[in-house]
């Protein structure tokens, strides 16, 4: 009898091991670039997650992990699935990024690594495969929009700041589908490369070893300096316990998109810290309350209700 309540004990501990592996099961696994297209084109992984009744909205997800690594769950898969739940199809983008060995090693000292502008190169290649790709997924071609964490959330920034150039023309890629996002996420995000404020670790994942202390190369990615007369409307959110990225990163960026007269909303909780995505125990009751309004605002922006 005892073996027989272990055996089942043991079933039920695997069925809800099981459910949390596969709770995020992507709906197709997709390929940006050909072998040899880009340098360390294999390491570029994007996942799709289709909702059953999509509502016409696409949203390219970026994790964080200062530019050397991805927070693949919380920060990237669990989003994808809490999007494809709300209609929403959802894009997950492991971006190239510098890889944990090289806070370690520093090898970018010598060899180019991956380093600016590879990891903005892939985002422009997720917006164009999405835009090519709008009818078989049933999406509007007009509200394509990113959202990022951390690190992530200065990739889908960078995206919107910099949507007139075409980073994709430097691997060779011509693409008549527009680079600028419809909307734009930012959360948690890292803004600055400049002091002091800057989340030095992003900024070395970013620009590289031998190029941290290049300031034209700081400020051409401090985001804060390059807000467009265009630039897409933004949903900000941070919390000022902030422990990793400095909460007046967020600051920084409410104000020059003020300054521009950029539509955006800012939520700034007190508590929640840094890290908690879409997560229903991380962070704090008050930072969660971020997705319910997220999901307001997006469906005021196409008068939809999600």
């Amino acid at each position: 009898m005892e073996r027989f309540r272990l055996k089942i004990l043991l079933f039920f501990a695997l069925a809800a091991f099981s459910q949390g592996i596969f709770a995020q099961v992507p709906s197709d696994t997709l390929s940006l670039w050909a072998e040899g297209q880009v340098r360390f084109a294999k390491q570029v992984k994007f996942y799709a997650f289709r909702p059953e009744k999509p509502n016409g909205i696409g949203i390219i997800v970026c994790p964080g992990g200062s530019y050397y690594w991805h927070d693949k769950m919380e920060e990237g898969m669990k989003v994808g699935e809490w999007l494809r739940s709300k209609g929403i199809t959802a894009f997950v983008l492991f971006y190239r990024a510098a890889g944990k060995a090289e806070i370690a090693f520093h090898s970018r000292l010598v060899f180019q690594g991956k380093r600016h502008p590879d990891m903005i190169t892939d985002a422009q290649r997720a917006l164009q495969y999405v835009r090519e790709h709008t009818q078989e997924y049933g999406l509007d071609p007009d509200r394509i929009g990113m959202m990022g964490f951390s690190a992530g959330g200065h990739l889908v920034m960078s995206a919107a700041c910099f949507s007139t150039t075409d980073f994709l023309r430097l691997s060779g890629v011509g693409t008549t589908a527009s680079l600028r996002p419809s909307f734009v996420v930012p959360v948690y995000p890292v803004v600055t490369m400049n002091p002091p404020y800057v989340h030095k670790r992003s900024r070395c994942g970013l620009l590289g070893d031998s190029r941290t202390g290049n300031q034209t190369l700081r400020d051409s990615l401090s985001l804060e300096r390059h807000i467009p007369d265009d630039c897409p409307p933004v949903f900000l959110v941070n919390c000022k316990d902030d422990p990793i990225v400095p909460y007046q990163n967020s600051e920084l960026l409410d104000a020059a998109l003020s300054e521009k007269g950029i539509p955006h909303r800012y939520l700034q909780y007190e508590k929640g810290k840094h890290g908690f995505g879409v997560s229903e125990e991380l962070g704090s009751p008050e930072c969660r309350e971020w997705r319910n309004e997220f999901l307001r605002w997006i469906g005021a922006l196409y008068s939809l209700s999600l």
